[in-house]
């Protein structure tokens, strides 16, 4: 099993009032817990939603968007289910099995790929980013977040994070 490593990084994004976009790092610990995640995510009040976004490692991400009570998830690769927690963790919340040994050998996502569809990054878009074997985790979060109208705004909460 993978130990969570040093690049690990979670982060929540919202919306207070304005269409200014926040940015904070959570918890480290929150890298290897989708409950936690969740549940931060749930608890940060946003205009048009609040989102947690993780990069483990140089291997995959986790998306979560809370709208009101619901919250989709999005796991950029489920093979990463192998040999990381949290997204083993992600594909027991979606209640899908973990891939048999001839698909590990390819990139595959899971969950909600629509997750950011009514904000620009329809679900071809997202598959490509997470399925793009020359970015960085980090790195496709970053894409998606300049997409979205919030790069500033995540560029300086990895900048606090990771000590840049």
């Amino acid at each position: 099993m993978t130990d969570m490593g040093s690049d690990d990084v979670a982060v929540i994004v919202y919306r207070e009032e304005g269409d200014a976009w926040e940015a904070d790092v959570l918890p480290t610990a929150l890298t290897g817990d989708l409950a936690g995640l969740i549940q931060a995510v749930r608890r940060q009040p946003s205009i048009g939603g609040t989102f947690g976004l993780v990069s483990v490692g140089d291997d995959f991400f986790v998306a979560l968007r809370a709208i009101g009570g619901q919250v989709s998830v999005f796991l950029s690769d489920l093979t990463a289910a192998v040999d990381w927690p949290l997204a083993r963790q992600v594909l027991d919340h979606l209640e899908i099995e973990l891939p048999e040994d001839e698909d590990l050998d390819q990139v595959l996502p899971a969950g909600d790929l629509s997750i950011f569809a009514d904000l620009g990054i329809d679900e071809m878009d997202l598959g490509m980013l997470a399925g793009d074997l020359d970015l960085f985790p980090d790195e496709a979060l970053a894409i998606i977040a300049r997409k979205l109208g919030f790069g500033h705004a995540l560029d300086r909460a990895l900048d606090v994070a990771l000590g840049r």
